[in-house]
């Protein structure tokens, strides 16, 4: 090969270089294009689906708790139930001494017998008191009639006295007579009056108002809490849930109204999403989400919407402690707030055990027959502006 034919095949080489370069860079920017396009139709795409179907992955499975604490106190003699133990409605969890409480009803109810013996020993001095009343009023009829016929018998002989058919003593032993039967019916009428305040005051202490007796009543009452207490020695389980945080064991002394474990209410789970502002005008109640839990992926679980929350705390101001706290995640940017939504569970497979503060993810569904929202309204409106859409 001659010296032209060389150079000659090199600047061919060079001109087909030059080619596939050019080429390559032509299929490199439709690519870089083709990429750029895809990911901001893709952006759209997902901007328009979290726009139809608000989702947030900030959710955690909540359920209702209650700390059990017993009504009396004293040591612990019986426990029935393990730490995370599923309980029934009913179930005996643990037995307060009762020894105490049932020496107190004992001392109640030997006080009702008491009451019931004075109540006895009242109504008969009632009987007393009204057969004394009526003693009296006899006596003082009887007193009044013997009274009436001396005084009659006096006003008949104080006359004959002047005509010597009576001596002066017979006057005056009249007279006496009459002044003595006066003074014995006094005397009666005094012995009624103290017979009648004997009989209100054997009513007043037998203590009964119409058809009930007070002093019963009051008995019966000392019986029934003395009952209470001593039931309140068996706590059982108020709703079918979990024992959770047990940290006792028998011997251990419980005091009134001091939680000594709680359980969890298995009948009723809920979700607590935090949704962006930005998506709380898309949320209704009563709305059907799809919950998915991380431990059970592809596991759609159907919930609704109870409620949507009202406040949370500011975390740069004072803050309320009954109110939750939810912090943006970012520092450097001023991100949209959550609020927590409560979505309770309705369906729940078999196979899928929810535990409390689990990590779950929400995505709520439109309503059924309720037409799409309109895909990105600003958008829209921004080419409105421009009048390339009507």
């Amino acid at each position: 090969m001659t010296a032209d034919e060389r150079k000659q095949d090199v600047k061919t080489r060079r001109s087909n270089n030059d080619r596939k370069h050019v080429t390559l860079n032509i299929i490199g920017a439709i690519i870089s294009i083709v990429f750029i396009v895809s990911g901001l139709a893709a952006g759209l795409m997902l901007a328009g689906e979290l726009d139809a179907q608000p989702r947030t992955e900030d959710a955690y499975t909540r359920a209702n708790i209650i700390g059990i604490a017993p009504h009396v106190s004293g040591r612990i003699l019986e426990l029935n139930v393990v730490d995370n133990q599923p309980v029934d409605e009913g179930d005996l969890l643990f037995v307060v001494d009762p020894r105490p409480y049932e020496i107190a009803l004992a001392e109640a109810e030997a006080q009702m017998a008491l009451v019931d013996l004075s109540i006895n020993g009242y109504r008969d001095s009632i009987e007393a008191a009204q057969a004394e009343i009526e003693a009296a009023e006899s006596r003082i009829t009887k007193q009044q009639a013997l009274a009436q016929y001396a005084v009659q018998y006096l006003e008949r002989v104080e006359p004959l006295l002047g005509s010597r058919f009576v001596t002066p003593d017979q006057v005056d032993k009249a007279r006496s007579e009459a002044l003595a039967l006066e003074a014995s019916v006094l005397s009666a009428e005094a012995d009624l009056s103290v017979a009648r305040k004997m009989f209100q005051v054997a009513v007043t202490q037998l203590g009964e108002v119409g058809n009930v007796n007070a002093r019963r009543v009051a008995a019966q009452v000392e019986i029934d809490r003395a009952r209470l207490f001593l039931d309140y020695c068996y706590v059982t389980a108020p709703f079918d849930g979990y024992i959770t945080n047990l940290n006792i064991t028998v011997g251990e002394y419980a005091n009134v109204g001091q939680q000594v474990f709680a359980i969890v209410d298995r009948e009723i789970w809920y979700v607590m999403a935090n949704f962006m502002e930005t998506y709380l005008d898309d949320l209704e109640i009563g709305q059907t989400v799809e919950i998915y839990l991380m431990a059970f992926p592809g596991r759609a679980i159907k919930g609704r919407i109870q409620g949507i929350g009202w406040a949370i705390t500011d975390t740069e101001g004072p803050t309320l402690d009954p109110i939750p706290t939810v912090s943006p995640t970012l520092d450097w940017v001023r991100l949209a707030q959550r609020f927590p939504v409560r979505i309770i569970l309705e369906e729940i497979p078999e196979d899928v055990q929810i535990r409390m503060g689990a990590t779950a993810a929400a995505i709520v569904l439109p309503d059924e027959g309720s037409l799409p929202k309109p895909m990105f309204p600003e958008l829209r409106a921004f080419a409105k502006k421009l009048g390339l859409v009507d």
